[in-house]
């Protein structure tokens, strides 16, 4: 007989468990299916984030950091450290523990709030009555029914066409995370998140790494003088990054692979690399959902059609994360996974895409919220712009990191911040600031009349506010 819930989601990513966890926190008999599986074969909730995304690449970033101060850096605070070594194999054993951590975390918080887990695929079978019948293909297939359904399917990486990966060789974010030994040479084709953050790990420990881009502009979606501020960093670190490439025939070989490609001034080049990582972006993860089965309306991209409020073309069905429209962003995905869950309960959940921080985890690190220079001014927004750089940060240069800069972008009459944009020491933890500020519709003066402890990082997010009035204090 078929076990009946009120919600049933597909997919325990950031946006599926979260959806879970506060369906059930309002009152919902909750169930979540999810089919990653751990070395072992038993369950890993957490989705592409949690197994081979956010939390794996910044455990590699963090070991990686860690390698290149001891050899670049201890001697300026007067330690010395001779003959430092990377066990690759005990760094990547570190890495797996923090995942299953968090792999076990998300189950206890299941048992907390009385989610009922299933572990395998589910997809669609059926309308039916009191609801949606789905099928879970686990170690025992089971029958539920839910009245509502949410889907959080999340992304798959996508593929070069006619370049599969094997992950040996030809890496996707999953192989990139598991390469056993420091390759002697690196390519990666594409230069987003993924591209810059898996480069700067191997390039940290030893690599020779190159990153091909197509766009003929580095971070196309940063502010353009943050972007240029980042690749000066990247370049300054032995960090290759060729722009406005034609990327042609890949081919593997014994020993690794080759890129045949055009570069910028289209000439023909080719590299020879022991491992390439193609980061081109993602593809929305519905193949095998049986959406055909009840109707469920998907896109040319094959991404679930939502409204604004997450609905599908579906009464009662739903879609959050990756597998619909917006940024492919965990956080952004669990925002819309409370929400979901909150309209289903007939409150007013709400997600606010101008609000969203982007972040990638190099050094320095960049992070935004709001519009760039370049949007407001393709939109006819008057402006004004006040920026502060780390170097005249007093922590900044305690801590020996005083690359970067933090930018402010007000609107010229109402000083409303539009936009802040960082480049520097710990970006990702200072822009939730910047975050509070817009979702309250602060002032650059708000933020430039609260006290800043001192000293501290965070001083340089005041006086780029200051630097709107043009009136900094410490440059």
């Amino acid at each position: 007989m078929s076990k009946q819930f009120d919600v049933i989601v597909i997919g325990g990513g950031p946006g599926g468990y979260i959806a879970a966890i506060r369906a059930a926190q309002l009152g919902f008999n909750t169930a979540c299916i999810d089919e990653w599986k751990n070395g072992k074969g038993g369950p890993a909730p957490g989705g592409t984030c949690t197994n081979v995304g956010c939390i794996p690449s910044k455990a590699l970033l963090q070991s990686s950091e860690h390698f290149e101060h001891a050899n670049k850096h201890f001697a300026e605070h007067g330690i010395t450290a001779t003959d430092v070594k990377m066990d690759v194999a005990k760094m990547l054993a570190r890495k797996d523990g923090v995942v299953k951590q968090n792999n076990d975390g998300i189950l206890y918080l299941f048992k907390k709030n009385k989610v009922s887990f299933f572990h395998g695929r589910g997809s669609f079978v059926k309308a039916a009555e009191g609801g949606y019948e789905i099928k879970v293909d686990g170690a025992a297939e089971e029958t539920l029914v839910g009245k509502h359904i949410i889907v959080a399917t999340g992304s798959n990486a996508r593929q070069l066409p006619g370049v599969p990966f094997d992950e040996e060789t030809v890496l996707s974010n999953d192989g990139a995370l598991r390469v056993g030994a420091v390759p002697k040479k690196l390519a990666l084709i594409g230069s987003g998140v993924i591209g810059l953050e898996m480069g700067s790990v191997w390039r940290r420990l030893g690599a020779d790494v190159t990153i091909l881009e197509g766009l003929p502009t580095f971070l196309g979606a940063v502010d353009e003088q943050i972007a240029k501020e980042a690749k000066k960093a990247f370049d300054k670190q032995g960090l290759k990054v060729e722009l406005g490439v034609k990327v042609g025939e890949v081919a593997k070989t014994q020993v690794g692979v080759t890129i045949d490609y055009t570069d910028a001034k289209g000439e023909a080049k080719k590299l020879e690399a022991d491992k390439l990582i193609v980061s081109i972006g993602r593809v929305p993860n519905t193949i095998g959902l049986n959406a055909e089965a009840v109707g469920l309306k998907l896109d040319d991209r094959g991404a679930i059609v939502v409204d604004d409020e997450c609905k599908t073309s579906l009464p009662n069905v739903w879609a959050v994360g990756d597998v619909v429209r917006g940024p492919m962003l965990a956080h952004k995905a669990e925002e819309e996974g409370v929400a979901v869950a909150e309209r289903i309960a007939g409150q007013h959940g709400h997600v606010n895409f101008n609000t969203i921080p982007w972040v990638i985890y190099t050094s320095p690190e960049i992070a935004w919220v709001g519009r760039t220079e370049q949007q407001l001014k393709a939109d006819g927004v008057k402006y004004k712009a006040g920026t502060f750089p780390f170097l005249a940060n007093g922590r900044a240069r305690a801590l020996g990191d005083t690359t970067g800069m933090v930018k402010f972008l007000a609107d010229a009459t109402t000083d409303e911040i539009l936009g802040v944009h960082i480049v520097g020491p710990m970006a990702s933890e200072l822009i939730s600031e910047a975050v509070v500020a817009m979702e309250f519709k602060a002032s650059a003066e708000d933020i430039a009349r609260i006290c800043h402890a001192h000293p501290s990082l965070s001083e340089a997010t005041k006086e780029a506010a200051l630097a709107v009035d043009k009136r900094t204090l410490n440059f």
